[in-house]
């Protein structure tokens, strides 16, 4: 389903069973497998490739609690950028900012089963394998490296060329660039290593 103010660059391929969204722009040389879906006001670029059953501009998890405990929904109006070259695996979901744009840069590569919250920013060529989640409004530098199930706070910045191993829980920003962290809270490699080989004898 193309629907209303939509533009599809030359060459694109859409399989059967996508929605493109109202006033979004599609680039060239693009493939879209069956089953994604755009939400209005996204903008992708030139050579994306998004696989099966993924979702680009689904509303950003944004609610305000009550006095009376319930919640109430904050709008998302803003919108999903994604530059070209970029890859992104089956299953996985990109929130609409709330304001402005969630920005995914030239060149980045987003596995299967990935969760990027609204308002976040992926850098360019960063990649991240299956089941990472990035939560609100973080920012992620160039060229980092995130492992599997690797869990990224809101409201933080990670430097440039960062390499998280699987399962790293980031709970503050990573301000030195070039890095290796793992664990939860995070640590960088080395010492993480130094201490598993401490604490997996405390048992014993």
């Amino acid at each position: 389903v193309i629907t209303e103010n939509v533009v599809v660059g030359d060459r694109t391929n859409i399989y059967s069973t996508c929605t493109i969204g109202k006033d979004s722009t599609i680039g060239e040389d693009c493939v879209f497998y069956p089953g994604v879906k755009v939400y209005k006001n996204s903008q992708i670029g030139d050579r994306v490739t998004i696989h099966s059953n993924t979702v680009v501009g689904s509303d950003g998890f944004g609610f305000a609690p009550q006095a009376n405990g319930t919640y109430n929904k904050i709008p998302q109006i803003g919108n999903v950028v994604i530059e070209q070259d970029v890859e992104i695996g089956a299953n996985t979901t990109i929130d609409r900012a709330t304001m402005g744009s969630t920005i995914i840069r030239q060149g980045a590569k987003i596995d299967n089963l990935i969760q990027i919250a609204h308002n976040v920013e992926v850098g360019r060529n960063t990649v991240m394998a299956a089941m990472t989640g990035v939560a609100g409004s973080t920012r992620i530098g160039e060229h980092c490296i995130f492992g599997g199930q690797s869990g990224i706070a809101g409201h933080i910045t990670i430097a440039d060329n960062t390499s998280l191993g699987a399962q790293t829980g980031v709970l503050g920003s990573i301000k030195t660039p070039g890095q290796a962290y793992m664990g939860t809270p995070a640590i960088p490699y080395r010492e993480y290593l130094r201490s598993y080989a401490v604490f997996k004898k405390a048992g014993k």
